[in-house]
Formats: C-alpha cells, sequence, structure tokens
C-alpha cells in the first residue's frame, strides 16, 4: 500500500454534501498512520487529522472516538478481502476446487496487503462496541469459510464433521502461513499452493488434488469416503 504523506498543509474545505469524501480521507488517513508504525494503542485522533489534512475538530463530526475510526478501516480491509474471495471462487463449481482457491485468495491477499493484514488481525488494543461475534468487522468473511467447508461437507467430497470447527482450525492456518511468512523471509518455505494443498486434504479432508498435464487444468480426485459425525 502506497504510504502517502502530507506536507502539513490543510486540505481544502469539502463542498457542501461531501462530507462521506471527507470520511474516506479520515479513514485511510488513519490506515496509513496504523501501516507505518503498527500502534494501534498510540494512534491519536489528532495524528489522524494532521495526515489528512484537517483541523482536529472534524475528526468528531464522523468518529466519537478511535475505537469508531479503527472499525471503519478493520472493515475496509475485510470488504478487500471478501472481494478477494468472492472473485478467486465465482465460477468455480466443484466445492474442493473453490475451497482450495478461497484460502489460496485468503493467503495471497495477506502477503500482499501486511499493512492492512496486520491492522485487521494484529493484537487488539480497542474494543469493539459488541460481544456478538456475528456484528465483528471479518465474522462475515468468516462465513465464506464456513460455507465453503460445509459445501464440501455436503456433495460428499470431505467427511461429515462440524463445519464451524473444522474452518477455525483452517483458518488458524492460513493465518499462520501468512503471518510468520512475512517475519522469517529466510525460512525455506514450499510454495504457498502447497502448504494450502496441505491445509485442505489435512483439515478439511477433501482427497488431494489430482496433478494436471501440462497444459491442462488440475482435476479433482474422487469424493472422500463420508463418515457420521
Amino acid at each position: 500500500m502506497p504510504e502517502a504523506k502530507t506536507d502539513g498543509r490543510r486540505r481544502p474545505r469539502s463542498p457542501q454534501g461531501q462530507g462521506g469524501r471527507l470520511r474516506e480521507e479520515l479513514i485511510a488517513a488513519a490506515d496509513r498512520i496504523l501501516a507505518r508504525t503498527d500502534d494501534e494503542e498510540g494512534l491519536a485522533l489528532r495524528a489522524v487529522a494532521r495526515e489528512a489534512g484537517v483541523a482536529a475538530p472534524s475528526v468528531y463530526l464522523h468518529f466519537a472516538n478511535k475505537e469508531e475510526l479503527v472499525e471503519a478501516v478493520m472493515l475496509g480491509h475485510f470488504a478487500g478481502l471478501r472481494e478477494a474471495l468472492r472473485e478467486a471462487t465465482a465460477d468455480v463449481a466443484d466445492p474442493a476446487a473453490g475451497l482450495r482457491a478461497g484460502c489460496l485468495a485468503y493467503c495471497r491477499f495477506g502477503l500482499a496487503n501486511p499493512g492492512p493484514y496486520r491492522v485487521m488481525f494484529g493484537p487488539r488494543t480497542t474494543a469493539f462496541p459488541t460481544t456478538s461475534w456475528d456484528e465483528i468487522p471479518g465474522a462475515d468473511t468468516f462465513g465464506l469459510l464456513v460455507e465453503g467447508v460445509a459445501a464440501c461437507m455436503a456433495v460428499g467430497v470431505a467427511p461429515v464433521s462440524d463445519p464451524l470447527r473444522v474452518a477455525t482450525g483452517v483458518w488458524a492456518a492460513l493465518h499462520g502461513i501468512v503471518s510468520l511468512r512475512q517475519p522469517v523471509p529466510t525460512f525455506p518455505w514450499p510454495p504457498v499452493e502447497a502448504l494450502v494443498e496441505d491445509v485442505v486434504v489435512g483439515l478439511v479432508g477433501v482427497a488431494p488434488a489430482v496433478p494436471a498435464a501440462p497444459g491442462a487444468a488440475p482435476t479433482a480426485a474422487p469424493p472422500a469416503e463420508r463418515r457420521p459425525p
């Protein structure tokens, strides 16, 4: 992500009715600061105002506190991740292939966007104004993974089990692929594609993908034997 910096000059006043643009600029300013500093606790609304080139009181027209601003930053990145997952799986009919594609898209998103990924999954120092899991940032994105796992079980390409539990294990493994690879680049990491294959085979239970012949599309192995939960 480019890290544009302000030169200390004030931003021109938004024309009437364009307050939404200022809100987006404040979110982008907070995102740049978080990506540079990795310090959510030290994020100050005055610093965000300076980064955006506006007066500090302008921030409070859109965000009551830091928690609301950080949540808005996260929601934007989760929307980007969700779109990447949907694009990767949109034209994939086979559930196992779709799950592979979605898991690979998750890892590629995280590796290509290290700053946003840290904002999304880094240590939380702000509490969100809800205790309900399905209302916090990222819940609907995780739901796509649960749906993908459940689809594999429903058509018999993965053993029947609790989709939520299995998806949780897959998410933890994918997060490890992304978050460990960045700070230890000299480790002899296998290709991301190979690690994702290990995850979907080992944790979901789908059969290994059959290697494709040169110039041909990969094919799925025969369905896994269904087992009762």
